[in-house]
């Protein structure tokens, strides 16, 4: 079992890493922001950190620079963006974060890097950045880490089950009614507890799932 951090602004992406990790057998701290963050370093030693980049207070990658500057980068940290480019990437990697995910993130590719990290602290007193690669055709359908051995992923445009070579929206419809059909059927088709875990009021989660022609019924029978 593993001590991590989850810094991340929005409710139900903690949430859901939360309950991915905690299943996993880890104990997990949340943060909103980067003033909680700094109080959770503080006062515990983490064994990896998920820290959101875009922050409504302090960006992660400053974060990450006032760690590093105070000594206090002594766990690996996996950077989170769905909006940072290539540069902010390889920034935050030479800053000293181990590894970038791009959202949404899949429950692989979470679990995946969460490991690495967590093998890399376990062997290693110093952290070496993971490399960043774009894609061959110069795009960018989202930043991958690839293990320093540079053995990439499958393929440019597969992601974990995902299309990525679809418009953004498409792309990220697909993956929200794959998350929400998770929970339906968790839950048993309850849409309050789907409410309560995803951190959506009741009527607008409703109208997600109508939007994103999730089956209701299924979540039931499940």
């Amino acid at each position: 079992m593993a001590n991590i951090l989850v810094v991340d602004d929005e409710l139900g992406i903690r949430d859901l890493l939360s309950e991915i990790l905690n299943d996993e057998g880890h104990s997990v701290d949340l943060a909103e922001n980067a003033m909680q963050a700094r109080a959770a370093r503080a006062a515990n030693l983490y064994d990896l950190v998920l820290l959101d980049i875009w922050m409504p207070d302090t960006d992660g990658v400053t974060l990450l620079k006032e760690w590093a500057a105070g000594g206090l980068l002594t766990m690996p940290v996996i950077m989170m963006s769905g909006h940072a480019t290539i540069d902010t990437a390889v920034d935050a990697t030479r800053i000293g974060a181990f590894a970038f995910l791009e959202k949404p993130i899949t429950m692989q590719k979470l679990l995946k890097a969460v490991e690495q990290g967590l093998a890399r602290h376990s062997t290693r007193p110093a952290m070496a950045a993971t490399v960043l690669a774009a894609p061959a055709d110069g795009e960018m359908p989202g930043v991958q880490s690839l293990p320093i051995t540079m053995e990439a992923e499958p393929g440019p445009h597969a992601h974990q089950g995902f299309d990525l070579d679809r418009p953004l929206r498409e792309a990220r419809d697909g993956f929200e009614k794959a998350y929400f059909e998770f929970h339906l059927a968790r839950e048993g088709g309850s849409m309050t507890r789907v409410a309560e875990k995803t951190g959506l009021e009741r009527t607008h989660l409703y109208r997600k799932l109508r939007q994103l022609g999730v089956d209701l019924a299924r979540g039931k029978r499940n």
